[in-house]
């Protein structure tokens, strides 16, 4: 059971750092104006902190740590989504990549708040 936690956790270590190079790479497409410089600056500020947070949630030194990091997570991740979305409605940029990075965003966001909720629940117990 604790094999396969550490593997899961090295998995989504290597899927959340992963995103944040997609992201990153996105960002270098983007077209020379104020609002992609500004929205790009801000999506990849959430997603590369994304994959920063967990890895220090997979560093956390204490329990009380350990609990508090995964929140930050979730919060990061809902940004990710968010400046995702303000991307594709607004029409400020049109890109192919912008629906799978949207599709990797909310799946990272469900796993994260799956995740948050079940130590929560664990916690009460």
């Amino acid at each position: 059971m604790r094999l396969r936690m550490l593997d899961q956790a090295i998995q989504l270590q290597k899927r959340t750092k992963e995103f944040a190079i997609a992201v990153i790479r996105f960002i270098r497409t983007l077209p020379n104006s104020d609002e992609s410089k500004i929205l790009g600056k801000q999506l990849m500020r959430s997603a590369t902190s994304v994959a920063a947070n967990y890895r220090a949630v997979c560093r956390a030194r204490s329990r009380a740590e350990f609990m508090a990091k995964p929140g930050i997570v979730v919060e990061e991740a809902d940004e990710t989504v968010f400046w995702l979305e303000m991307m594709t409605e607004a029409g400020a940029i049109t890109s192919n990549d912008l629906p799978r990075l949207l599709t990797e965003a909310n799946e990272i966001l469900r796993i994260f708040s799956a995740s948050l909720s079940t130590a929560k629940s664990r916690k009460i117990k």
